[in-house]
């Protein structure tokens, strides 16, 4: 089982997406756990605050230390101290993420994630407990949940026995550095538009050759990067 731990601010922004579709059959199948711990659960008292203005001065508000630190500590005596625990801080200065971080940080006997607001955490909890800083694309948004949930949602499906048909999701976009190709189902005719004789023919030889063709081309048209990279990888 691999847990998801998260500590933010908000605790009801998860309860919805945590408790849904594939998350949700995770969870039931006991493939996965989810621990939301709201922040402000861990201040001293309840007139204090879990952010404040930066040393140094500068715009925005940062996320305390303490409060964080706690809810770690909190988070470790409760799925374990003896688990690994690899902690991650969604942050737009961070390493991108990617296919195939997911499937690393699917191996994963726990995670825990560190939602930022503001101007972000207190550098001294990035330096000493973070583990992994990561940044879903360039661009800024104004909290960490939305890219933890969506961190979640991509490692939970390459967990084996959450989707239905495992095999599928090796066939998704980036498994093999190819973007995904064209699906079709029925009706056979839409508007004007066929379905590809070649899927009808029930040659699987020339399905699979004509499926993989139309991977490569969409990947060269849309994704040089990642084409340089399968085709050098080809040439391994």
């Amino acid at each position: 089982m691999i847990s998801f731990n998260v500590i933010t601010p908000f605790p009801a922004m998860f309860d919805n997406v945590l408790n849904e579709s594939i998350l949700l059959k995770a969870k039931q199948k006991n493939i996965a756990e989810y621990n939301i711990f709201n922040l402000f659960n861990y201040l001293d008292n309840s007139s204090e605050r879990i952010d404040d203005y930066p040393f140094g001065g500068g715009e925005g508000m940062i996320l305390k230390a303490k409060p964080i630190s706690d809810a770690v500590k909190d988070i470790k005596s409760v799925v374990g101290n003896d688990s690994k625990h690899r902690v991650i801080f969604p942050t737009p200065d961070g390493q991108v993420f990617n296919h195939s971080k997911a499937k690393e940080l699917s191996k994963e006997s726990s995670l825990i994630f560190i939602c930022g607001h503001y101007k972000g955490i207190d550098q001294r909890i990035r330096d000493e407990i973070v583990t992994d800083e990561i940044s879903i694309g360039d661009f800024v948004l104004t909290s960490g949940e939305l890219p933890a949930m969506i961190m979640i949602d991509s490692i939970i499906r390459l967990k084996k026995g959450v989707l239905n048909n495992y095999e599928s999701a090796k066939k998704d976009s980036f498994y093999n550095l190819l973007l995904d190709g064209p699906h079709y189902t029925r009706p056979r005719e839409f508007e004007g538009n066929n379905v590809p004789d070649v899927l009808l023919s029930g040659n699987h030889k020339k399905i699979k050759d004509w499926f993989l063709n139309q991977r490569e081309e969409k990947t060269k048209k849309l994704r040089l990067d990642l084409w340089k990279k399968y085709k050098s990888k080809k040439m391994e």
